[in-house]
Order: structure tokens, then sequence, then C-alpha cells
């Protein structure tokens, strides 16, 4: 009897050290829903067109796999942006179109806690465009026609995490032209918001 007893204690043990020592671990990989808004204009080499800054808005899936204070960050998102351009005839043309994006970040924790991180992070973004839409003169929808749907881009930012929210803003950069008669490529900033589900 008393050899049971024993033997039932030292496995009641065994499962509360096992069950402290995973309480006390911390988990690496992460899963999350994010959302947020962006501000988008589009260069351009020609001297007829000024771009100017749009407001669109984005959601979708992210991951974070966390190594120390370091991570990788992956995301699938889709995205509505919108930009416009003044002409030097003094009229305007707005552009907009929808885009998924997959960013890939690499990051760092330069403050690191169980419930508060504040980070930076930089790395490429392969966006996927469609459902293009320019409303502006003819000449300008034709040099447009053409509209390059891929694109690489880099991308590099700030952020913070509490507990399961996280925040971030970044700027992102076209490495190619979504008009290759204009040379275009897109500028943003965006300002996110998300939540890991764990």
């Amino acid at each position: 009897m008393k050899q049971q007893f024993l033997a039932l204690s030292s496995f009641l043990l065994c499962i509360t050290c096992s069950v402290e020592t995973r309480a006390q671990q911390t988990q690496t990989l992460h899963i999350g829903i994010k959302g947020g808004a962006n501000f988008t204009k589009t260069s351009t080499e020609s001297s007829a067109l000024e771009g100017k800054y749009g407001f669109g808005y984005q959601g979708g899936m992210m991951t974070r796999m966390d190594i120390g204070s370091l991570y990788v960050q992956g995301e699938a998102l889709f995205n509505k942006r919108k930009t416009s351009y003044d002409t030097k005839d003094g009229t305007s043309a707005k552009l907009s179109w929808n885009s998924v994006d997959i960013p890939v970040v690499i990051g760092y924790k330069f403050f690191n806690t169980k419930d508060f991180n504040v980070r930076a992070f930089a790395g490429g973004v392969y966006s996927y465009a469609f459902k293009n839409n320019l409303s502006t003169s003819k000449a300008l929808q034709e040099g447009f026609k053409s509209f390059d749907k891929s694109n690489i881009g880099i991308t590099g930012g700030v952020g913070i995490d509490y507990k399961n929210f996280t925040a971030d803003l970044r700027y992102e950069t076209g490495l190619s032209s979504i008009s290759k008669e204009f040379k275009s490529k897109p500028h943003s900033f965006t300002l996110g918001i998300g939540y890991f589900l764990f």
C-alpha cells in the first residue's frame, strides 16, 4: 500500500512539473488576424504627372515565429489602394486597384517582456494586383492599360505588442513599375492593428 501511494505521488508530481514547465515556456508560433489603413501614391518619371497620396484599407492573416528577441513574420493581406495624379493641363486623375500582398519580414524586439514589446522590422513583399481602374483622359488610360500585375517591393517599420494585440507602422516601396510607360512605382505608408489568436 505504501509503495502504491509513493508511486501515485511520484506520478502526480511528474504531471504537475510537466504542466508547470509547459506553462512557463514561451510559445514560439503565433497566428492572428490583421486590418488597417494604407496611404499610397505612385511616383512617375513623367513631368506631366504628379502623384498624390490616397487613402485605402487592408485586411488578412498573419503568422509570427519567435526566436528569442528575433522573429520572422509572414502575412497574406488584401489591399484596396487608391492614389491620384495632378496633370500639367490642370486636370486630375484617380487610380485605384486591388492587390494581394505577401510580406515577409525579420524583426528584433528592443524591449521584450512577456506582455509588452517594442520592435523594428524589415523585409520584402510580393504583390499581385487586379481590378485596376483609372478615371482620366484616354491618353493616360492607354499608359496604364498594360498594368503590371506582379510586383516586388521592400518594407520596413516599427511596432508594439501588448499581450495578444499588435500594432505597426510601416513604409513600403515598389522595386518594379505598375506602368512601364510612366515608370510608375507605388509607395505606401500602412498603419496596421492585429490580434494573435494564439
